[in-house]
C-alpha cells in the first residue's frame, strides 16, 4: 500500500538531528513556492525555534494571500443520521453508547435546511454515521435530494459536501448522479496499528478499504476529493507526512489529489476520555502543522471546524485555513431543537458564534467570507478547478463571486452594521480588481443585488 510506514519514520528519524541550518534551507526553499519534497516537511516538523517558526507562518501567510486573497469559504454541517455500526473510541456516535438513536424524515430534513437558508448559508456538509441497514445509500440520495429541492424566500442551498462511510463504485456514482459536491473523508489516522485499534469489530476496521475510498471514488465520477486526519490519535508527524504521500498518490493515479484538507484536533466526546490518548497536540504545534500544509499543497483548501476556538480559527485564517464553518450544530435535528435538543453530538465544540457574527469578525478582520459555489456549477472543479488555481487567474473569478455573495447574503440576512462594513469592504476590494471588464461587470452586478436579482456569478 502507498503509505509507507518505514519510509515515514525513515524520515522523521533521519530529521530530528535536523539543524538550525537544514530548515533554513527549507525555509528559504518555501518562499519559492514550488513544493517541497518529503526530507523538507520532515525537518520544518522539527521546526522549534522561535525566529524560524515567525518566518514559517509569514510564508504560509504570503503563499495563502497570494492564491486564496483574503476570501474565507463559509459552510455548515447538517447532521441527519447517528446510526452506526462501529465503534470507533474517539466517537460520540460509537455503537457501545446507549442513546436513542435517530435520522431525519425528509420533513425534518428539511426543516434543518431552511433554519440553515435562514441563517444564509448556500453550502454544507451532509453528516451521517455508518449505518448499511438504517442509513443505506438511498437514504443518503433522498437526502440531498430534499436538501437542493427545499427553497426559503432567497434562501437555497446550492452546494452540498458529503462526509459519509467509505463505500463502492456504485455508490459513489448514485453520489455523482444525484449532484454532490465535494467527497469527504476523513482516514483518522493513517499508522496502521493505531487505525486499526482505534476502529474495533468495525465495518470502518478495515484499513485498506478506506485509504482507497478516493479512488473509488473518483472511478465513479466524483471530481473533487476531501481528506483529513484527525489530529491526536497518533504522531501528528507521521500523520502530516502520511497525508501528503496520499496526496501525491492520487496524483499519480488520477491526475489530481484533494480539493481540500481538514484539520481537526481530537475532542471530548460522550463515552471517551481524552487523556486515554498520548498523541494530543498544543496549540503551537497545531499552528505549526497548518502553516506546513499549507507551504506543502498551496492550491489545496484547507478547513477548520468548530471543534477550534474563535481566538484560534481567526489565527489559523492568517496562515493557512480558508473555510470554516459558521453557527454549527453537531447532533442530528439540532438546528431545529437547540442547545436543549434530544441530540448526541458527535463531538464538543468550541466556537459557539452565530454565523452574523463570524462574518462581522471576519469582515473587521479585513477578509471577504464568501458563500460562492460558483465553479461547481460552472463545472471548475477537479483538475480544471486546480488548472485556474496555478495559472494564477483565480483572483479574477473568486475574488468577485466572492463580493457578490457577500453583497447577497448583507442584503437577504444582515442588519445596519454588518450593511455598512461590508459595503465599505466590497467597494474597497472591487478597486484592488485588475481587469478593468471584471470590475465594471462585478459593479454591474453589485448594484443589480441591491435591485432584487441574486445569484449572480462568473
Amino acid at each position: 500500500m502507498f503509505i509507507d510506514h518505514e519510509y515515514i519514520e525513515g524520515l522523521l528519524k533521519e530529521s530530528k538531528d535536523a539543524t538550525r541550518e537544514d530548515i533554513q534551507r527549507v525555509l528559504d526553499k518555501a518562499k519559492l513556492k514550488k513544493g517541497l519534497e518529503h526530507k523538507d516537511i520532515a525537518l520544518l516538523l522539527q521546526t522549534e525555534d522561535e525566529g524560524q517558526l515567525r518566518e514559517l507562518f509569514k510564508i504560509a501567510g504570503d503563499i495563502k494571500k497570494d492564491i486564496y486573497g483574503n476570501r474565507v469559504v463559509v459552510f455548515a454541517p447538517l447532521y441527519v443520521s447517528d446510526y452506526c455500526v462501529n465503534n470507533c473510541v474517539y466517537c460520540g456516535y460509537q455503537r457501545c453508547n446507549d442513546f436513542g438513536r435517530r435520522k431525519l424524515t425528509r420533513e425534518e430534513i428539511q426543516e434543518e435546511v431552511k433554519i440553515l437558508e435562514k441563517m444564509g448559508h448556500k453550502r454544507l456538509a451532509l453528516e451521517a454515521g455508518e449505518d448499511p441497514l438504517n442509513c443505506p445509500i438511498d437514504y443518503i440520495i433522498e437526502a440531498l435530494d430534499a436538501i437542493y429541492t427545499t427553497k426559503n424566500e432567497n434562501g437555497a442551498i446550492r452546494r452540498v459536501n458529503v462526509n459519509i462511510a467509505a463505500t463502492t463504485v456504485e455508490n459513489y456514482r448514485k453520489l455523482k448522479e444525484k449532484g454532490i459536491g465535494t467527497y469527504i473523508l476523513f482516514q483518522e489516522t493513517y499508522h496502521k496499528p493505531t487505525y486499526e485499534k482505534m476502529h474495533p469489530k468495525s465495518l470502518k476496521g478495515n484499513y485498506d478499504y478506506h485509504l482507497t475510498a478516493f479512488h473509488r471514488a473518483m472511478e465513479g465520477g466524483v471530481d473533487d476529493v476531501g481528506a483529513g486526519v484527525l489530529f491526536g490519535l497518533y504522531d501528528a508527524k507521521f500523520e502530516v507526512l502520511a497525508l501528503m504521500l496520499h496526496n501525491e498518490q492520487l496524483e499519480k493515479d488520477l491526475g489530481v489529489g484533494f480539493h481540500t484538507i481538514s484539520v481537526p484536533r481530537l475532542k471530548k466526546a460522550e463515552g471517551m476520555d481524552l487523556t486515554m490518548f498520548p498523541h494530543i497536540i498544543d496549540d503551537e504545534m497545531f499552528k505549526k502543522i497548518v502553516a506546513i500544509i499549507r507551504i506543502a499543497v498551496p492550491f489545496t483548501g484547507i478547513i477548520l471546524s468548530t471543534r477550534e476556538s474563535a481566538e484560534m480559527r481567526t489565527e489559523a485564517l492568517k496562515y493557512g485555513v480558508s473555510q470554516v464553518s459558521a453557527g454549527s450544530c453537531t447532533g442530528v435535528g439540532g438546528y431545529k431543537e437547540g442547545e436543549n435538543g434530544r441530540s448526541v453530538s458527535q463531538f464538543q465544540m468550541e466556537d459557539h458564534r452565530s454565523p452574523l457574527q463570524i462574518i462581522k469578525e471576519l469582515i473587521e478582520d479585513g477578509c471577504i467570507p464568501s458563500y460562492c459555489t460558483a465553479c461547481y456549477r460552472q463545472g471548475r472543479t477537479g483538475d480544471r478547478f486546480m488548472q485556474l488555481a496555478k495559472s494564477g487567474q483565480i483572483h479574477n473569478v473568486c475574488t468577485p463571486n466572492g463580493l457578490m455573495t457577500l453583497m447577497e447574503f448583507v442584503l437577504d440576512y444582515g442588519d445596519k452594521e454588518l450593511y455598512e462594513k461590508a459595503e465599505k469592504l466590497i467597494y474597497n476590494e472591487i478597486e484592488k480588481i485588475q481587469r478593468e471588464d471584471i470590475k465594471t461587470l462585478t459593479i454591474k452586478n453589485i448594484e443589480k443585488l441591491k435591485n432584487g436579482e441574486r445569484d449572480l456569478y462568473l
